[in-house]
């Protein structure tokens, strides 16, 4: 397909209107989000239930694999079926759009609960956040998937419950039939279909918040390792989980180095 007509289709197509009524039954509030992928909605049904409508971007749906993606999303969250992650509803198709509806979990990212509710993290309790967040993980590694997206903004907390949303970018383990071309190093280390990328993505995640209880001395600019003040073990577990030094290949290892630092 045209590059160009594609960039074009892609600029020029919108996310749809608030209060628009979607498969005769869902009521847009809110647009929750706006990617190269898709537009998400939060809805409501005619009895006051709130959902997660994800819609397909058109120019997605002009070649196979865009549509196989979103299909794979939809079974992906049959399968996985844990209170942790969004329930799927249905699917279906309207107007040529495709939409998927699933359920919304009610949380805060970790970007909200430092930034807006002024929350830190001292070594231990970050250690903590993250020992909860790969049992989670463990769960779908286990179904032999890789999540591939494990960014701040799909990690939430409500309370004492974690959620991890957005399966997307989600893989099978053995499907290395990936068509997506990745030149820079680090995204590559992000998507790559392995469960090490889970752990990469991770070990960024726990970065920012060890970060959150951090005081700069100084204003030059320093890597991570000349800034934090953390144990020996910590680091050692930050390297292996950033690929700096070996990785780690299995989640047992990893639970049982991060259990040594809390």
């Amino acid at each position: 397909m045209n590059k160009l007509f594609t960039k074009i289709i892609e600029i020029s197509e919108k996310p749809l209107d608030v209060s628009t009524i979607v498969g005769g039954k869902y009521l847009i509030i809110d647009v929750l989000g706006k990617g190269s992928y898709g537009f998400t909605y939060l809805v409501k049904d005619q009895a006051n239930q709130i959902f997660v409508l994800k819609q397909l971007r058109k120019y997605k749906q002009l070649d196979h694999a865009g549509i196989a993606a979103f299909n794979r999303e939809a079974n992906i969250l049959k399968d996985l079926d844990h209170p942790a992650f969004p329930t799927f509803y249905e699917q279906f198709v309207e107007e040529q759009k495709q939409f998927i509806v699933m359920e919304y979990l009610n949380g805060k990212t970790y970007e909200e609960l430092i930034f807006q509710d002024k929350q830190s993290f001292s070594e231990s309790e970050a250690f903590k956040e993250l020992y909860s967040i790969l049992l989670l993980v463990k769960y779908i590694h286990e179904k032999q998937f890789v999540h591939r997206d494990l960014r701040i903004p799909n990690i939430l907390k409500n309370n004492q419950d974690y959620y991890i949303i957005d399966f997307g970018l989600t893989r099978h383990v053995l499907d290395q039939n990936n068509t997506e071309k990745i030149d820079h190093l680090e995204k590559k280390l992000f998507r790559e279909v392995a469960f090490k990328s889970d752990f990469y993505a991770l070990g960024h995640f726990l970065l920012f918040l060890l970060y959150s209880s951090y005081v700069p001395v100084s204003k030059k600019k320093m890597s991570w390792e000349e800034e934090l003040y953390i144990t020996g073990n910590a680091r050692r577990v930050l390297r292996k989980m950033l690929q700096i030094d070996d990785p780690y290949y299995d989640m047992e290892h990893l639970l049982k180095d991060v259990k040594k630092c809390i």
